[in-house]
């Protein structure tokens, strides 16, 4: 297997053009090429600047989890953190969990964060948004955002073979006028559900909104665990 690493959009484009296949840290392709046979040629973005971008409102798809830092808000860090071991995190990347895995653990953080994925193709890179990533398998480059005025991230225990456990993403947003907005996106086995209100009012208000979106239909031991992290990320909010 011939292991392309192009240090510029055009490089990566063409080797795209030529059948190479988007491989992250391989965390989750080894073994299925081991298994299947390798392909003729893969590409890495290890080398590719536009993949490696870490600041407060944007990150690169071929950043390590293990990078994934203070320079980022809360929910990310916290998803990043909880990814597998140690050693998993110090291999996988950001578009390898969000693009390639089927618990997509940054996903919920991601979507909180309003954020815009940047995506390359044949005809070049483009702008769009996480469920087109998600659904299509885009080469993902990175993620962009405005930043919140505050978040959080919960993950429940998982038992070893069971299913994936709960996830909770918040963040808050500020609009022009200063008026905040709150995001929830929730993991539930293997589907993210999200939900949106206001929240100038009291947390009581916030949660019944929450509850006439999608994430009212979710079983009750979700919906306690959104209750709790809406009410701590709204006790971290100030102003309106």
């Amino acid at each position: 297997m011939l292991l392309r690493l192009p240090t510029s959009l055009s490089e990566a484009q063409r080797y795209l053009a030529e059948g190479a296949v988007p491989v992250g840290g391989a965390t989750l392709v080894w073994a299925l090429w081991q298994r299947d046979g390798f392909p003729e040629q893969a590409m890495s973005l290890r080398r590719l600047p536009e993949a490696n971008v870490i600041g407060h409102e944007a990150l690169g798809a071929a950043v390590l989890l293990h990078q994934v830092d203070g320079r980022l808000p809360e929910v990310l860090r916290r998803a990043a953190s909880t990814v597998g071991t140690g050693a998993v995190r110090r291999t996988a990347t950001v578009g390898g969990n969000i693009v390639g895995s089927t618990l997509r653990c940054l996903l919920p953080a991601a979507l909180v964060l309003n954020a815009r994925a940047t995506v390359l193709d044949r005809d070049g890179a483009y702008e769009t948004d996480l469920a087109e990533v998600v659904a299509k398998r885009h080469l993902l480059l990175g993620l962009r955002w405005s930043a919140p005025v505050t978040s959080g991230y919960h993950k429940g225990e998982g038992e070893p073979g069971g299913p994936p456990p709960l996830v909770v993403a918040t963040a808050v947003h500020a609009d022009d006028g200063g008026r905040h907005h709150l995001n929830v996106a929730v993991r539930d086995g293997y589907e993210v559900v999200t939900g949106s209100a206001p929240c100038h009012t009291g947390p009581e208000q916030v949660l019944h909104a929450l509850d006439r979106t999608d994430l009212g239909a979710l079983p009750a031991a979700a919906r306690d665990a959104i209750r709790r992290e809406v009410t701590g990320v709204l006790a971290r909010t100030t102003g309106p």
